[in-house]
Formats: C-alpha cells, sequence, structure tokens
C-alpha cells in the first residue's frame, strides 16, 4: 500500500547517540569497570555517570544524589 500524501514521505533517522549500559545503585565499583561510562537511576530520572579510578571500592549510589538541596528563603532586610 502506498503512503498518503498527506502524510508525506517515511524518513528514518538513526540515532547517533550510543546506549549506556544502566547499573544499580548498589553495584560496588571495582577496577575492571573503570573508565565506563553508565546510567544510574536516582528515583526520578537516569544520570549518566563516568567512573574513575576515585571511586574504587565505593557504591555507584554515593554518586548520584536522589534528593535536592534545600535552601530556607533568606529574608529581606528593611532600611
Amino acid at each position: 500500500m502506498k503512503r498518503s500524501k498527506w502524510k508525506g514521505p517515511l524518513i528514518k533517522f538513526k540515532d547517533s547517540r550510543k546506549k549506556l549500559p544502566t547499573l544499580s545503585r548498589n553495584y560496588q565499583i571495582i577496577s575492571s569497570i573503570v573508565g565506563l561510562n553508565c546510567n544510574v537511576y536516582s528515583g526520578k530520572k537516569f544520570v549518566t555517570l563516568s567512573l574513575t579510578e576515585d571511586m574504587i571500592g565505593h557504591k555507584l549510589g554515593e554518586f548520584v544524589p536522589t534528593r535536592e538541596k534545600f535552601e530556607f528563603k533568606k529574608k529581606k532586610k528593611k532600611k
């Protein structure tokens, strides 16, 4: 069947972004995965994390915050 004229031609674009592996927050970083870029879920969105030598022995969840920083509103001083 032909595609209708009002829809126009079908053009497929390849996704140029490479899919990164998804790792859980409780994954412990070891020396064999240093240099890897991965996605870690923060509870709301995926955060891209690149692993370095300083992170060896820690868990991935330590580097992905789950909560936003809370700051009280500062009161304006009256003159």
